[in-house]
């Protein structure tokens, strides 16, 4: 007999393994240091640190995350409208 619910408990796993990963990520961070330019970046895409000629610039660090969430916001639409 087809069981329509089955497939909810490989969901389910999916989505704990995403939250993992997701938290792992949040440990990790990567610094890249070109041109005077100095970015420490987390593995979730989150921007921790901008300096610019030694000078700290954190206004610059919130607006790249501002773009950063708002492509992944419409990266989400976008999927959503696909699978519709």
């Amino acid at each position: 007999m087809f069981n329509p619910l089955k497939g909810l408990g490989n969901l389910q796993q999916l989505q704990q393994q995403a939250k993992k990963m997701q938290e792992a990520l949040q440990k990790e961070e990567v610094t890249v240091e070109k041109n005077g330019v100095i970015i420490t970046m987390r593995g979730d895409q989150k921007i921790i640190n901008v300096e610019i000629d030694g000078v700290m610039e954190n206004r610059v660090a919130e607006a790249i995350n501002d773009a950063v969430k708002k492509t992944q916001e419409l990266a989400a639409r976008k999927l959503m409208e696909m699978n519709q």
